[in-house]
């Protein structure tokens, strides 16, 4: 990308350039405070039929062609900085759809979700990329650090949408007399319903007693007024992208030539190989936030439960996504991807084993603290991976990454109401060992590949050595 500054800026530009980012970071916090807390709600408060989880399974399908085909003309048709505002209010609907729940409120809801999903995020990236850009201009910092650096920023606010959207979601439907938000099955019956036992089209009406609308009042009147804060926050606080993008030169793939570019990447054997531990991720994601909190938390302890449970699986991925970072340099990713499986691993057989109690609730903390630290291994070091073995790819390579994970996402919710929760885990655990069998081989194909490289160029050098000596010994000398 290059980039060509058409107006002079004063040095403390830069200090406008990082509020700028603070803002849209602030803003998306808020904004999916809103959505995470809505979302991660679904498979208890809307379990009749499948309805919550139809909805999430929507919502990942507007995604994958959101993500291919909308961003570039979204953007280019309202600019950055609205395309990031107006997105927010594609979420909206969904919000508003929980006050009448039905398939067809619930289903156009999730779908204009994952059509808005696209056009957001790739216009906050455009965004951070261009401001960096311009601030590199100012402060002679490289434009790589310095959106490496937004982007951590970024992500650090962002994290915390999972602490207060689970919280309040817990706080409003456990406030008052509230007997919805504890099961309604007996103590001595939990064992034997809940957990790996657990079957949603059979037990959720039994075990699910549906929250007072009151509550669902509530809990959507709060969280749209998140959505529309967030949305009047990047309008009003954040700078035009045309404040700096003057003489912008860069190239952005559309929507046909992003689609090539994917189908054509698809078909590489390192990608193939890649497409089990990608559908995985989506699959480890899904099941956590909607069958393991519906078949554990909400079956045994209540719906109440459900946020306060989810907000320890979100500080714990927040700080493993910061941690890992730091030990990956000095272990690099084989021995942390080899300890989240294995954690991963022990992880599906509690959950096969384990018989939960209502008064055993601290277990299910500790599983979601360790999912948290296993979730942040697999989407950081795998997101990280895909950036290495595809160089000046990367459009196309996460573009793929998105599809597949969203993939999983989608067979998770379309299979959550019909299958027990045991079933689901061991799916889930053998999809884990394949994926990660057939990463490791990429990873050891992409060492022999890096390996002999470094052997030719020393090779390379030497003939290049002798040529230029063999050169000199038949030159003329010229006095």
């Amino acid at each position: 990308m290059s980039l060509k500054v058409g107006r002079e800026f004063k040095p403390s530009e830069t200090r406008r350039i990082v509020k700028n980012v603070v803002i849209i970071s602030l803003a998306f916090m808020v904004h999916f405070t809103a959505y995470s807390g809505a979302a991660n709600l679904q498979s208890s408060i809307n379990a009749e039929e499948g309805l919550g989880i139809s909805s999430l399974a929507a919502v990942y399908a507007g995604l994958i062609l959101s993500n291919i085909f909308l961003p570039t003309a979204v953007i280019k048709w309202l600019g950055t900085k609205w395309a990031i505002s107006l997105s927010f209010v594609t979420y909206m609907p969904f919000i508003a759809a929980q006050l009448w729940p039905s398939f067809y409120t619930m289903i156009p809801a999730g779908l204009c979700v994952g059509l808005g999903g696209g056009p957001l995020w790739c216009a906050k990236c455009s965004y951070l990329t261009v401001v960096s850009e311009v601030h590199s201009k100012l402060s002679n910092i490289k434009a790589e650090a310095l959106l490496t650096r937004f982007l951590g920023l970024f992500f650090m606010i962002f994290q915390f949408e999972q602490v207060w959207g689970n919280l309040i979601s817990s706080l409003v439907l456990s406030s008052g007399d509230n007997h919805a938000a504890v099961t309604a099955i007996n103590a001595t019956m939990i064992p034997e319903i809940c957990g790996a036992n657990f079957l949603p089209s059979a037990d959720a009406a039994e075990a699910l007693q549906r929250q007072p609308y009151e509550k669902i009042q509530l809990l959507s009147g709060i969280y749209l007024a998140f959505m529309v804060t967030a949305a009047l926050i990047v309008a009003i606080g954040v700078d035009s992208m045309k404040r700096y993008d003057t003489g912008r030169a860069i190239k952005v793939m559309g929507g046909v030539e992003m689609l090539m570019a994917t189908l054509k990447l698809l078909v590489e054997p390192k990608q193939i190989m890649l497409i089990t531990i990608m559908v995985f991720i989506g699959l480890e994601q899904a099941f956590f936030g909607a069958d393991f909190t519906v078949s554990f938390v909400s079956c045994a302890v209540g719906t109440g439960t459900v946020g306060y449970v989810m907000l320890a699986f979100g500080i714990a991925d927040a700080i493993g996504c910061f941690v890992t970072g730091y030990i990956a340099k000095i272990t690099g990713r084989i021995p942390l991807v080899c300890a989240a499986t294995v954690l991963n691993m022990g992880l599906v057989a509690t959950i096969l084993l384990w018989k939960p109690q209502a008064n055993m609730s601290y277990v299910m903390y500790i599983i979601a603290v360790l999912w948290g630290l296993c979730d942040s291994v697999w989407i950081v070091q795998i997101n990280a991976f895909f950036g290495i073995i595809f160089p000046g790819r990367e459009e196309a390579a996460f573009s793929n990454f998105r599809l597949w994970e969203s993939v999983g996402y989608i067979i998770a919710y379309v299979i959550s109401s019909h299958l027990r929760t045991s079933s689901k885990a061991y799916l889930l655990g053998i999809t884990m060992l394949v994926g990660v069998f057939l990463y490791f081989i990429v990873e050891f194909q992409v060492k022999k590949e890096r390996e002999e490289k470094e052997t030719k160029e020393p090779e390379n050098d030497l003939d290049n050595e002798a040529s230029l000596l063999e050169y000199e010994k038949d030159r003329p000398l010229h006095l």
